[in-house]
């Protein structure tokens, strides 16, 4: 085995959350009479946190933009619709069953809002998790790619660097794991693709979740 715990980022690595999302993104752009954006749209601004999300969706647009209101709005609307079309992506269950089985630790870390990430870790996996963390920067916990959530996942586990290794969808998980001095395994099946994560330093690209586990 040669990880014994495999901590992993949320938003396209195990659960495919993008119609949610830019469900949720549309509502608070109608709610400043901003133009709309399309699934591939935000699929491009997601990683970096529910804030700069919104940024990058308002940005451009015609204009003025209240910030606080539309992520309140973003909040809101998203707190109960976060489950209407998000769904695992196809083997992640079995293979967290699999890591289960083995005696593995499974955490999550996200850049997610704190309560959609335990919300949504609890109804699509229930106690396979060990440890789920979403941002928390009022907390001061630093949203990734700091290394901050990722730290205090390992300390909540009781585990070191050299057992951890961190799997994710993005160049922000790739970072995260630089700063964490943690190796990762970065997937093909979420909101980035090949050439752009090769362009971000990824060294270990697995292509389905099958790859993943021969990986792990």
């Amino acid at each position: 085995m040669r990880y014994s715990v495999v901590l992993f980022d949320l938003d396209g690595t195990l659960l495919n959350t993008l119609d949610d999302l830019t469900d949720a993104v549309n509502v608070a752009l109608k709610e400043q009479d901003l133009p709309v954006c399309t699934r591939e749209e935000v699929r491009g601004y997601i990683g970096n946190g529910v804030a700069t999300l919104l940024a990058r969706a308002a940005k451009g647009k015609s204009g003025e933009v209240n910030a606080e209101k539309m992520l309140a709005d973003f909040k809101r609307y998203y707190a109960s619709h976060c489950q209407d079309e998000t769904r695992p992506y196809d083997g992640v269950m079995e293979l967290l069953l699999r890591l289960k089985a083995e005696g593995r630790k499974i955490g999550v870390v996200s850049n997610k809002v704190d309560f959609a990430v335990k919300g949504l870790c609890k109804t699509y996996f229930g106690n396979l998790i060990d440890v789920a963390i979403g941002e928390n920067e009022e907390g001061g916990v630093r949203k990734k790619p700091a290394p901050d959530s990722v730290l205090e996942a390992m300390r909540i586990l009781g585990v070191s660097p050299a057992d951890t290794v961190y799997v994710g969808d993005s160049e922000v998980d790739i970072q995260t794991a630089k700063n964490a001095d943690l190796d990762c395994i970065s997937v093909l099946w979420g909101f980035k693709d090949r050439e752009f994560l090769l362009e971000n330093g990824a060294s270990c690209l697995a292509e389905d979740v099958e790859e993943l586990r021969r990986f792990l």
